[in-house]
């Protein structure tokens, strides 16, 4: 079930919040920041990594591995999409036990970072979003929002803003808490382990292709996905909804990475369970599924603008590239 959220419309700074806007961000002067050599080298032996496999293996795959290694990473990308982005960051919708159980599942096919880190980085984005008090500021380059923020330590401001971020509801959250404790036994078996047997034992592929393409390229592929989203969703676009902020509408973004490439209306609306005006297509498929989900009653409260409010926003604060949704497309 979809419920209409009224906002003020004049809703942004970001994400409404009145201190980004009473407590301006300290002014730091221009220096280095200390290289976290350890991350460094994990994130570009993985890359590496990857171009060797595809030189090595891609040749010889099977079809059937190349197909299951999408199927894979587009559910680890629901778990990122759904999961710990609309629902646990933004809590855009509620979810009961069943549906929170197979978004932590999913996430865990991802492979990336622990929820708590991940929920604590992203409000941190939207509510410092492109300033230094954000974890991947897009003003510091293309490369430090995509991944260099990884590789280095954040910036005074980060640390320092951190600490306004309230993380109760996730550090209260039995079955997070539950993921969190057993965290690597679920990336290493549900991103890497499972993904590398089924090709071999399923269809009896390889080893090395398996291990080569099921495991290493599809996870350094799917999670530079991820990356796209702080990174080239902040720089090359439209802004239909709000020019006064950096994120951008990136169809392409939107297709890789099902649904979360329509980013100037995210920021505008974060609380929105659709991440975009239009509802579930083929643009936006973790949309689609989310209403699945919905009409067995899985997922409910599902969050949305008013439609008033949308065009107000956009009459005021948009590039002039907005139309008018129509209402069998929302």
């Amino acid at each position: 079930m979809r419920t209409k959220t009224e906002e003020t419309a004049e809703p942004l700074i970001e994400n409404n919040n009145k201190e980004s806007v009473e407590e301006p961000l300290k002014p730091q002067p221009p220096q280095k920041r200390e290289i976290l050599w350890a991350t460094a080298i994990y994130l570009t032996t993985w890359h590496v990594l990857a171009v060797i496999c595809t030189i090595l293996y891609w040749k010889n795959v099977k079809m059937a591995t190349i197909l299951w290694s999408l199927l894979v990473g587009f559910i680890g990308q629901f778990g990122v999409t759904a999961g710990v982005h609309r629902f646990y960051t933004h809590r855009s919708y509620k979810a009961k036990v069943p549906l929170q159980i197979i978004l932590l599942a999913c996430y865990s096919v991802a492979g990336q970072y622990r929820v708590t880190d991940w929920v604590h980085d992203h409000r941190l984005h939207h509510k410092f979003s492109d300033t230094d008090g954000d974890p991947h500021n897009a003003n510091r380059g293309l490369f430090f929002s995509h991944i260099g923020w990884l590789m280095q330590r954040g910036h005074p401001e980060v640390f320092r803003r951190s600490k306004t971020i309230d993380m109760t509801d996730i550090n209260n959250d039995p079955l997070v808490q539950f993921h969190t404790k057993y965290y690597w036994f679920f990336k290493i078996t549900l991103c890497f382990i499972l993904p590398v047997l089924v090709p071999i034992y399923c269809w009896n592929e390889s080893w090395m292709e398996a291990i080569g393409i099921s495991g290493v390229l599809r996870f350094v592929i799917f999670t530079n996905m991820t990356f796209s989203i702080n990174s080239l969703a902040h720089f090359w676009g439209t802004k239909p909804y709000d020019t006064r902020i950096r994120p951008v509408q990136n169809m392409a973004l939107a297709i890789l990475t099902t649904g979360e490439g329509w980013h100037n209306y995210h920021h505008a609306f974060p609380w929105d369970y659709r991440a975009e005006e239009y509802g579930g297509n083929m643009t936006n498929p973790t949309t689609m599924i989310l209403d699945l989900f919905a009409k067995i009653g899985w997922a409910y409260d599902c969050k949305t603008p008013s439609a008033d409010l949308v065009r107000q926003v956009a009459s005021k604060h948009g590039d002039g590239s907005w139309s008018e949704v129509p209402a069998e497309c929302k």
